[in-house]
């Protein structure tokens, strides 16, 4: 009896043995079984990360530096995913008030997670808010290849010595919205399923530029020239000399096309106004046809649709020149970060990686964002989960291929208000092409000059 008793334990000790030999961590500490990339994994899934993220309650926050995010998407894209297969882990917005600048918040604030795009990346490089996630990326294997190469050599860009300050999070392309109720009210056929030149959509957009019965109807409204010069991938600054980079034939090209635009007669209103944008394409309902970025429209679209606000629209494909039809604009990278000051960055990379899996890629291509790793799969289900985009032609967004986002000047985002104000000069003032780029330029490097004197770089 004695014999069988010992007989068993010596099993169970050798089973105990084996189970713990199978687990046995690495050199980094993380359990082979759960490392992320491993196979058990799953096939283009992070592991669970359960060995950093644990089973305690974990609050990390979140703050979006720039970029179109409302309430409803951050919880439908990220915080609601996240705690749903974490249950212990919460994802907090820290939403300061309007007027308060990044590098306030940053200053006074240690959010875990940093939203960016290329607005603001060169902006918060400079506070020192980005942590390198180089160590991260080689610590938990992150797969950088899924990526798309478009979005990927963008952020790889942006370190001066190899850093990498952020993930991508979607790709956010651009389409033409188009208002269905104001074609019908004039009777103008809706743009086709195939990528127009410019020429085609002016000659839509001036017939129904137009006043009605006391309402100012815009026939299009493009972002002016910083969304056009999309169109063509172009710098501000020159990369070397951080000069103005605006004297050039292909932004004469950009120049020339927003003139056009403004010469539409009736197009400036008789009060002046002369730029529109969402309010008027969402809200007023008085522009015809939109050019701009996705996210920009479609979380706060879905926003209005439930507050019970609903018209007739659909999407179309970006317009281009006629010697670059087959390609749209600039794809923008929103992207995600860890903060160089966070008490938790692999719990934070531990969620990022998660929502760069194929299954929060999912989450983000059917509630209408751009995945940013390559998955034709999920493009297939793109809107199919967000009730303002049922109807839609949504395949529009996939005609033509994006840019890669030009590289962002570290002044670039500071010199911007001298396009707008080239803009103004175009539609109000009365300066032909030629002197609104003389111009502007003039703004441009003396801004130049005093940043360097401020800022250095």
């Amino acid at each position: 009896m004695k014999k069988v008793i010992y007989g068993i334990v010596t099993i169970l000790l050798l089973s105990v043995l084996t189970a713990c030999g199978s687990n046995e961590e690495d050199n980094n500490g993380v359990s082979a079984a759960t490392k992320p990339g491993n196979a058990s994994a799953g096939e283009g899934q992070p592991a669970s990360g359960e060995h950093v993220l644990g089973s305690k309650p974990l609050k990390l926050t979140f703050y979006s530096t720039s970029g179109t995010l409302p309430d409803t998407e951050f919880k439908t894209l990220i915080a609601d995913p996240i705690h749903a297969k974490y249950p212990n882990v919460t994802i907090e917005r820290i939403t300061p008030a309007a007027t308060t600048t990044a590098e306030e918040v940053l200053t006074t604030h240690e959010p875990d997670i940093i939203y960016s795009t290329s607005t603001t990346h060169q902006q918060i490089i400079r506070t020192g808010a980005y942590e390198d996630l180089r160590d991260l990326i080689d610590k938990y294997q992150f797969d950088t290849s899924r990526i798309k190469p478009i979005l990927w050599n963008y952020i790889k860009d942006l370190g001066k010595n190899g850093e990498i300050y952020a993930i991508p999070f979607n790709s956010n392309q651009h389409v033409l919205y188009y208002n269905k109720d104001i074609f019908d009210k004039f009777g103008v056929e809706y743009p086709p399923n195939e990528q127009l030149t410019w020429d085609q959509v002016l000659e839509i957009a001036k017939k129904l530029t137009r006043t009605d019965n006391g309402v100012h109807y815009v026939g299009l409204s493009v972002d002016n020239l910083t969304g056009l010069a999309k169109g063509l991938g172009l710098p501000y600054l020159d990369r070397e000399t951080g000069n103005a980079a605006i004297d050039t034939p292909e932004w004469h090209r950009i120049f020339d096309l927003e003139k056009q635009i403004f010469d539409i007669p009736g197009y400036v209103s008789p009060d002046g106004v002369w730029d529109y944008g969402r309010d008027q394409f969402m809200k007023d309902q008085t522009v015809a046809m939109r050019v701009t970025w996705l996210a920009n429209m479609v979380g706060p679209l879905e926003e209005l649709r439930q507050q019970g606000v609903e018209f007739n629209w659909d999407i179309a494909p970006a317009p281009n020149f006629e010697d670059q039809l087959g390609k749209t604009r600039e794809a923008q990278i929103q992207s995600l970060s860890i903060n160089s000051q966070s008490k938790h960055k692999e719990e934070a990379f531990q969620v990022i990686a998660e929502i760069l899996s194929d299954d929060g890629q999912r989450i983000l291509s059917r509630n209408g964002r751009v995945p940013a790793i390559t998955n034709p799969d999920l493009e297939k289900e793109y809107g199919l989960d967000i009730p303002v985009l049922q109807g839609k032609t949504v395949q529009n967004v996939f005609v033509g291929e994006p840019l890669q986002e030009h590289y962002f000047h570290p002044y670039e985002n500071d010199i911007s208000v001298r396009l707008t104000e080239a803009a103004e000069d175009l539609a109000i003032h009365g300066l032909d092409v030629n002197s609104a780029i003389r111009k502007a330029t003039d703004a441009i490097n003396k801004d130049v000059e005093s940043l360097r004197q401020t800022i250095g770089q």
